[in-house]
Formats: C-alpha cells, sequence, structure tokens
C-alpha cells in the first residue's frame, strides 16, 4: 500500500454517527439490497439529533435513476431543514450537485482525477466545487471489462447525452438477439 499523507481533521463531539455506506441484500428475510439501503437510511432519519455526524454514500442507488434521485434530493433536504446534522454525502447523481443552489448550508466537493486520454489517475485529493463529469466507463476498464463493452458503453453515454432515447422500433431494427437461458443439448 503506497502511503498518503494525512492532515488533521476537526469533527468536535457528538451524540451519535449514522454510516449508510453500501448495503447488501438479505434473501432470507425477503429484504432487497435497496430495501436494506431505504431501510437504513429511515433509521439515520428517524434518530439523527442536531448534534450527529451522518455519512451517507450513494443513496439512491439500488433504484431507478429518477427515483434514485429523488430519493436523494429528500434526504439531503430532509438533513438540511430538519435536524442539520454534520453530514457528508457522496452521490453519482450529478443533478444534485446543483442542490447547493437551493440550500444554504450545503457545500459541494470533489475528488481530484488526471485524466491521460482515456485513462485516469485518482489524486486522492478533495477540491471544492462538484465534479464536471463522471467516470464510471473509464473504472469499468479499469476493472477489466472487455474493450468491446466500454466502445459500446462510450457510444450509448454519446446517445443519452445528446438526449437520444431508444424506442423498441430502433432496438429492433438493430437486431438485437436474447439468448436463452435454458438451451436444449
Amino acid at each position: 500500500l503506497k502511503k498518503t499523507k494525512r492532515q488533521e481533521a476537526k469533527i468536535g463531539i457528538v451524540d451519535k454517527i449514522f454510516t449508510r455506506i453500501g448495503a447488501s441484500d438479505d434473501i432470507s428475510r425477503g429484504v432487497s439490497t435497496f430495501l436494506a439501503e431505504m431501510m437504513e437510511t429511515a433509521n439515520i432519519l428517524n434518530n439523527v439529533s442536531e448534534k450527529s455526524l451522518v455519512i451517507l454514500d450513494e443513496v439512491g442507488r439500488g433504484t431507478s435513476t429518477y427515483d434514485g434521485l429523488a430519493l436523494a434530493w429528500a434526504v439531503v433536504e430532509y438533513l438540511h431543514n430538519n435536524k442539520k446534522p454534520r453530514t457528508l454525502f457522496a452521490t453519482h447523481f450529478h443533478e444534485l450537485t446543483r442542490i447547493d443552489d437551493f440550500l444554504q448550508g450545503v457545500k459541494n466537493y470533489n475528488f481530484l482525477v488526471k485524466e491521460w486520454g482515456d485513462e485516469i489517475i485518482f489524486l486522492r485529493k478533495v477540491s471544492p466545487g462538484p465534479s464536471d463529469q463522471s467516470y464510471g466507463i473509464q473504472v469499468a476498464r479499469l476493472a477489466g471489462l472487455p474493450e468491446s463493452v466500454v466502445k459500446r458503453a462510450k457510444q450509448v453515454l454519446t446517445n443519452f447525452e445528446q438526449g437520444e432515447v431508444f424506442s423498441v422500433r430502433r432496438l429492433k431494427k438493430a437486431k438485437l438477439t436474447q439468448q436463452d437461458l435454458f438451451v436444449d443439448k
């Protein structure tokens, strides 16, 4: 492991520390990953005080994009408008970075990244302001996804960014096929 510089952080005295970082399902109890995430978030919202420290990571990621964004936004608003605990809230919802325009006590920060063509280097430094882009496809490449998948993801992302959506008609024209799960041998 590479050693990094450590700096002090003054948090002050807190009465409770709440975290919602990652979630997994519990099939034996019929609890999906998203339900587990929401149960943890509900526990925080129902028990937090103005003297608490709250750390939330990716609230809303376990559901559809719009539902997740709406829930994440509402959670931030609730914490800001009600108990006002000290809160760290990590998200990949770029739309959520505009919330500081509406809530006086909210500040955006991002982790710095150095780009070299299609490659990225995480600098592990925090900088004021929202991130101006996402690096999900580059991280997928780092994880070892086949290059054809990475290339196709870039094409699909470009279509989304240009406001194009997929229609059933366009998908049929593309002659996409789905493999059978069970194949007779």
